[in-house]
């Protein structure tokens, strides 16, 4: 197929639709192809930036202030039957105006949230697509965390991989909210996982739940443990991302 033809499926590949067959297809041929991967780099960076646009506008919470303070003011010879109904119609509408502005702050949350997935995302694809996806090429997890200090601000361990179908490619240098964190590379049989490890106190807001399932066709598994915000994210089976995670939990 020509690569024209793989770009058609991009999107609908980047947003989950392809039969899972077609999907493992299109993630096999992203590593052999520097066009197509780039292309679905820029799909990703799009759909984050759309989506980071429909969570601009909030309505403004001083308005259900004003209109409490107009309300207040009235003189107490207008309260008669006449008013009640104009108050009581005001009232309501503060009442709806909070709790639109209560709705979108909450989905402005989640969508930060996603926002902040969106970009590890990114990250991934970008990792899957260079030509050099490493700054620290090893498998031996006694060279790759040595070569983190002094470059982040804090330290994490990593897991003996012995007996497990894991294997440690390297590690590279990743930044979130211009705060550096550590992006560990691991590949199980045709698959790669990126392992991001960042800062909680740098990351408010990153990640208000945990063990998120899925960001655009990727499965994410991710935690906090002892100041730190771990991400899990490939296109491995769940049981693999699964056991990945317990390793890197069990070392920690």
């Amino acid at each position: 197929m020509a690569a024209d033809g793989w770009i058609e499926k991009l999107d609908a590949y980047l947003d989950g639709e392809l039969p899972a067959s077609e999907a493992r297809a299109v993630n096999a041929h992203l590593k052999g192809c520097p066009e197509c991967s780039a292309e679905a780099l820029r799909k990703v960076q799009q759909k984050r930036a759309v989506q980071a646009a429909s969570q601009r506008f909030a309505p403004d919470l001083a308005l259900r202030a004003r209109i409490q303070r107009n309300v207040a003011s009235q003189s107490p010879a207008l309260w008669n039957r006449r008013w009640l109904p104009v108050v009581g119609a005001a009232a309501a509408f503060a009442m709806l105006l909070f709790a639109t502005a209560f709705l979108l702050n909450y989905r402005h949350d989640r969508g930060s949230e996603q926002q902040f997935l969106s970009e590890l995302v990114d990250q991934h694809v970008a990792t899957l697509a260079s030509s050099n996806p490493v700054d620290v090429v090893s498998t031996d997890r006694h060279t790759v965390k040595p070569w983190f200090e002094g470059k982040i601000p804090f330290t994490f361990n990593l897991p003996d991989l012995q007996d497990s179908p894991f294997t440690l490619v390297g590690g590279r240098l990743s930044y979130m909210r211009q705060s550096p964190g550590a992006e560990l590379i691991f590949r199980v049989r045709q698959h790669q996982i990126s392992v991001f490890i960042f800062q909680e106190q740098q990351m408010r807001g990153a990640s208000q739940s945990e063990d998120i399932r899925n960001a655009l066709s990727f499965g994410v598994r991710n935690w906090r443990h002892a100041g730190l915000l771990y991400f899990v994210i490939g296109d491995a089976s769940p049981q693999d991302l699964d056991k990945l995670s317990e390793l890197i939990k069990a070392a920690g």
